[in-house]
């Protein structure tokens, strides 16, 4: 399976972790704030257990990740600023980096990620931006910039936007909001594991 899936939510809690697993999910990142170290190891244990088949990745605790044995890390650019990345490649982890301009993403290649994520894509409003939407076209030019690395677009994504976001370039979708606050979850995870199973 690719790495990351076409389908990507990002979840707060073990309860959604083990949730999404167990709908089939293949790729789920855990993104939780203001831990402390033991808490974050706590939680990326549990998470690595509840994630079950799935992979897990884990957001912004990288040090937590290489403690509790995790596989995969995520990091935004000021975390970055301060991981230790040949820690994190000695222990094994596999690294995804967020981008927002141009500056970050030439700061992000050259780290050699496993993946770069681009957003917000569209508006969103989980939480206070730097950076405005990215638009479509956007992704057809960070796409033509990284090659073959994956590209992970994020940011104010829905199922009904996917079709024009994959089209212009995006390998994989990271999802949060169209998941965690549908009134429906789990019918709305069999409708992104559909559509994305009938686009790969």
């Amino acid at each position: 399976m690719p790495y990351p899936d076409r389908f990507y939510p990002v979840v707060d809690s073990v309860a959604w972790v083990h949730r999404l697993a167990a709908l089939g999910v293949g790729t789920i990142q855990v993104r939780a704030k203001d831990l402390n170290h033991a808490q974050a190891v706590a939680l990326v244990r549990e998470a690595c257990a509840a994630a079950a088949g799935a992979k897990l990745v884990v957001n912004d605790y990288w040090r937590a990740a290489i403690e509790a044995g995790a596989s995969h890390v995520h990091l935004g650019q000021e975390d970055l600023t301060e991981a230790d990345v040949p820690a994190i490649r000695r222990a094994g982890l596999t690294l995804g980096l967020s981008t927002h301009d141009e500056a970050e993403l030439d700061t992000a290649l050259r780290h050699d990620p496993d993946y770069i994520a681009l957003g917000p894509i569209y508006p969103t409003t989980l939480k206070v931006m730097r950076f405005g939407p990215q638009g479509l076209e956007r992704i057809a030019h960070w796409k033509r910039r990284i090659g073959a690395i994956p590209l992970v677009a994020i940011g104010g994504i829905t199922l009904e936007k996917a079709p024009a976001v994959f089209a212009d370039g995006a390998d994989s979708i990271a999802v949060v909001s169209d998941v965690t606050r549908n009134t429906e979850p789990d019918a709305r995870v069999r409708a992104w594991l559909g559509h994305t199973a009938q686009a790969a």
